[in-house]
């Protein structure tokens, strides 16, 4: 069951940048911070490609697809799951043109913005602990040591997701975790 772990790290970067972009959203309402358009775009980049593009295909691909087919009853739940999965990757969208339309107009469209990633946060964490708590414990006692190599194969190739599978996604983690301001950051 390697795939577990792997996804159990990739559940913790984003949960990582999820929890520095809500902490930078709760600086910038309580005005100890200004919103920076340049690190906001890294963050929603990372969402982009890391789960929409890399963690949540393999998931809906090979682990939902097994899962569904040997334990029955997870059929609601990974209904809901990859549910979660289209409207995060539409939310996603939603915040890069919020963030475009703030880098243009300034100010007042940094409201807009923040409501869409108020929203993506709460519903991502959401999601996250609804796999974390009920999907994997299904699929570990569902599925046999034949689907489990199945599933690590696919899940095999992400390994870090702090860099991604060919290391595409260090500079830009490295970026975030520069950028964002201490506790959750290593910038001023």
């Amino acid at each position: 069951m390697k795939a577990i772990d792997i996804i159990h790290s990739e559940h913790r970067a984003l949960a990582a940048v999820l929890q520095a972009l809500r902490f930078l959203l709760d600086e910038i309402g309580a005005g100890r911070l200004t919103p920076d358009p340049e690190l906001l775009g890294y963050m929603i980049e990372y969402i982009t490609q890391v789960p929409d593009k890399l963690h949540h295909p393999k998931e809906d691909e090979v682990l939902f697809r097994i899962l569904r087919e040997r334990v029955p009853e997870a059929a609601g739940l990974i209904d809901k799951l990859q549910a979660d999965h289209v409207e995060g990757a539409r939310h996603t969208g939603q915040l890069e043109t919020a963030l475009a339309r703030y880098r243009s107009e300034g100010g007042p469209a940094f409201a807009a913005f923040e409501t869409l990633a108020r929203g993506y946060v709460d519903a991502m964490t959401r999601h996250i602990r609804l796999e974390e708590a009920e999907l994997l414990p299904l699929a570990r006692k569902g599925l046999s040591a034949t689907d489990w190599a199945e599933i690590d194969a696919a899940f095999e190739a992400n390994r870090d997701p702090w860099s991604g599978p060919t290391g595409e996604y260090r500079a830009l983690y490295s970026r975030i975790v520069n950028l964002v301001p201490a506790p959750y950051g290593l910038g001023g």
